[in-house]
């Protein structure tokens, strides 16, 4: 039996990783400075029970930028004041949703090895709206997205998250607000 690549990852999120490989290691007029701070790559699965569970695993990938320098920051004060940028995707399998998401993400260091991270933003799906029966309702195309993620740093470029992100529509478009919930681990690359 053989299995069409695109049948499995949507057009979009080809495009949107087709991207981020083409601009990985390009950096701006001003020298020495990098485009991206940190590329995560890893997977998910959902937590939700019942009707509302999804199937399958979610291959996801992470983009971070620091246009505040959140990485010069010192103290928690400067540290929540700087967020960094994300963009990313989560990748439905098993004919779940596929999420393509961007908010900004504050990250708290405990030492040089542990630190907490929280985002929000938002997130453009092409999961069920309403009538799905073996998965969430989702309400609308647009949802709010966040998350909650621990994290160990292995050395100045490797690290590792523990995350559980969560995407709704707050009630605030007609129909269903299911949710999705997934939890995972992400491996990060510090440039």
């Amino acid at each position: 039996m053989a299995i069409e690549f695109r049948t499995i990852v949507p057009r979009s999120s080809i495009a949107l990783l087709a991207a981020i490989a083409t601009n990985i290691s390009v950096t701006p007029a001003h020298a020495g400075q990098q485009i991206f701070d940190e590329l995560r790559f890893g997977g998910s699965a959902s937590v939700q029970g019942g009707v509302e569970r999804e199937d399958g695993i979610f291959p996801e990938v992470t983009v971070f930028f620091d246009p505040f320098g959140q990485d010069a920051a010192t103290g928690w004060k400067q540290q929540l004041a700087r967020p960094r940028i994300n963009l990313g995707t989560s990748i439905g399998t098993s004919g779940e949703a596929t999420q393509v998401f961007a908010g900004l993400s504050w990250t708290a260091n405990f030492n040089e090895k542990f630190f907490a991270e929280a985002g929000f933003g938002g997130v453009w799906h092409d999961g069920e709206l309403e009538g799905n029966t073996d998965g969430p309702n989702l309400g609308c195309r647009f949802l709010f997205h966040e998350y909650l993620g621990a994290g160990y740093r292995f050395d100045q470029h490797w690290n590792v998250v523990a995350q559980v992100a969560h995407s709704s529509n707050a009630n605030l478009c007609d129909g269903p607000n299911n949710g999705m919930t997934r939890a995972g681990i992400q491996v990060g690359y510090k440039f």
